[in-house]
């Protein structure tokens, strides 16, 4: 069968492809069985009869081999050589995935309403945003911090990624400051609960001891807001104007690049209204109630906005599900028909 193909096509590369998907289909497979040396095998494979990426078939193949080197390290977490196999696996993939996002998002750019151009556009741009993420948290596994930071940080300066990809490093970093800010700020020693009148209690916030402390939570704030609001200013108007979407009118590759898309500024919307919170402890620890008041606020509106996209998310994954529900049972109720019907025929 290959060398019929194979005469029908274009020679070797042609063959390549051919033994690439194959070759797929079986690391694939061995992939679900979680029989990962060989579906490594296989993948890596197919990655070597096109190491530039230039099919879909070598892309795949490429991302396929670090997603399985990744499983891999997840079986074994002392096997650090393992992990960074698979960032520099990953490392690959990506401008790959960079160049076919360019020309996918191009296409759907054209001819939004094309199925074919949006599965295109959403398998790529899915796939720039969580190999860009996999990298760093391999980095963060292995104890390697600052090549994690390093990473996020060269991520969300180059324009050659997405947005989503960027503001989802940028939401990193962000959350790393506000880890920083917490770790002083909610704690025994400055988080104090007071009486509030009706036999009510509240939170009362004072300075750490050291001062050093002190300016440590400040600078982490400060950082986290500053990266947080670069985040928010990457964030397209498709997301503003999400909750105009109705789930129950939008095909299944609809609502799946709608959520790729909204479950990231849903991130950055929540550590924007963490990082307002903390702005408000600094104020009440500093003794200025009216910036503390105005902070809470701040925090209000800023909540209420990652609620609202936050109900957006829940309503798409509702329909995801619902739909997932209602195939197997149709798939449940043919399965049962054919039997019977089967059995009428003995």
């Amino acid at each position: 069968m290959v060398a019929v193909m194979v005469s029908l096509g274009s020679g070797c590369s042609f063959y390549n492809r051919v033994m690439a998907r194959k070759n797929l289909v079986d690391g694939a497979k061995a992939y679900k069985d979680r029989k990962f040396p060989e579906a490594e095998e296989r993948f890596r494979y197919a990655a070597s009869l096109d190491p530039e990426g230039e099919t879909l078939e070598g892309r795949t193949a490429q991302l396929s081999l670090a997603r399985t080197l990744h499983s891999e390290y997840i079986g074994n977490r002392s096997d650090k050589g393992k992990a960074q196999e698979a960032i520099d696996a990953y490392k690959v993939s990506l401008p790959q995935y960079l160049k076919d996002l360019k020309e996918t998002e191009a296409a759907y750019n054209a001819n939004p309403a094309s199925a074919d151009a949006q599965r295109m556009y959403l398998n790529s741009l899915s796939s720039v945003n969580s190999t860009s993420s996999a990298i760093a948290s391999l980095y963060d596994n292995i104890q390697m911090p600052d090549k994690a930071t390093a990473w996020l940080e060269q991520v969300a300066k180059d324009q050659a990624y997405p947005p989503t990809a960027r503001a989802r490093a940028l939401s990193a970093l962000a959350a790393k400051q506000n880890t920083c800010a917490s770790e002083i700020s909610d704690t025994p020693e400055t988080k104090k609960t007071v009486a509030a009148g009706d036999g009510k209690q509240a939170y009362q916030y004072v300075k750490p001891a050291d001062a050093a402390q002190f300016a440590k939570l400040q600078q982490c704030t400060t950082d986290g807001m500053a990266l947080i609001d670069q985040a928010m200013a990457l964030e397209p108007d498709s997301v503003k104007k999400s909750g105009s979407l109705n789930p129950d009118t939008m095909s299944d590759v609809e609502l799946a690049l709608a959520s790729e898309v909204l479950k990231i500024f849903q991130s950055v919307r929540s550590y924007k209204a963490s990082l307002i919170n903390q702005q408000a402890r600094i104020a009440e620890m500093n003794g200025d109630n009216s910036g503390r008041d105005k902070f809470k606020a701040d925090y209000e509106t800023a909540k209420g906005a990652m609620n609202q996209l936050g109900d957006v998310v829940q309503k798409i994954d509702d329909a995801v599900q619902a739909r997932a529900a209602a195939k197997e049972a149709a798939e449940a109720a043919n399965a049962a028909n054919a039997n019977g019907s089967a059995n009428a025929n003995k």
